[in-house]
């Protein structure tokens, strides 16, 4: 199996787009937010959802695997959310909850399907951590996040996961966050040597800056892209700057 993508996850000071597909549903919108993600410069596309429809799903990634010139990975919110047009899936298994279906129960669903996929598959330790607001993926899937101020619950939650064999590991605030994850919770997990990827709550070049230094290897904006497709550019403009800076 693969593991370019994994790897790649390695580097750091990148940024990834979450694209949902629920909210993405007219084709020519779609092209036109690929075409500007393809000049942003960033790293990846991430495309899930936690209330994603099978139909929503498969129209965006079929649009997605035709237009995008970076790698599309799936950020599954169910087991129905798998597709061989993407090139690979973060194989999420919600250690901050204590839900089944969301440590294993997905996992056996969807198992056969990401095998026939050919699809590269990350092992990932998601955590949710609490970013103010109550999100989307908390209310599904049942579980409470782990509070903003315990970082020590983070770390043994990580640390846990690395034992079990997770190659990533996923902190999320969620969707619509008022605070993305504090600097210093990614901080005390550079020791635990796995690629870190920050969601949720992401507004601005300052903040993805912050958890770029705090030691984010990935930096996923999502919302903010929504509401303002030409943050974009502010992005193509970090991006060459951080590129510049290590030349």
């Amino acid at each position: 199996m693969s593991l370019g993508i994994l790897n790649s996850f390695k580097h750091k000071n990148q940024i990834a787009v979450l694209v949902d597909p629920e909210k993405c549903q007219n084709q020519n919108e779609l092209i036109l937010l690929i075409e500007k993600i393809n000049l942003s410069g960033v790293q990846y596309i991430f495309v899930g959802g936690s209330t994603v429809t099978s139909k929503e799903f498969d129209f965006t990634i079929s649009i997605l695997s035709d237009h995008a010139e970076v790698p599309v990975i799936i950020f599954p919110g169910s087991s129905n959310q798998v597709s061989s047009k993407a090139q690979g899936i973060l194989f999420l298994s919600l250690l901050s909850g204590r839900n089944p279906d969301y440590l294993i129960g997905h996992h056996i669903q969807s198992a056969e399907n990401i095998v026939e996929s050919g699809l590269e598959v990350i092992p990932t330790a998601y955590l949710l951590i609490d970013g103010g607001s109550q999100s989307s993926v908390a209310y599904v899937s049942q579980t409470n996040p782990i509070p903003r101020d315990k970082p020590s619950i983070v770390k043994a939650t990580a640390l846990a996961g690395k034992l079990q064999g997770k190659q990533a590991i996923f902190l999320d605030a969620g969707s619509g966050a008022k605070h993305h994850v504090p600097n210093e919770m990614i901080a005390s997990l550079r020791k635990i040597d796995l690629p870190i990827i920050v969601g949720g709550g992401i507004r601005s070049i300052e903040s993805i800056s912050d958890l770029h230094r705090a030691g984010a290897n990935i930096v996923v904006i999502g919302n903010k892209i929504e509401s303002d497709i030409d943050f974009l550019l502010d992005v193509k403009n970090y991006i060459n700057q951080t590129s510049n800076m290590y030349k």
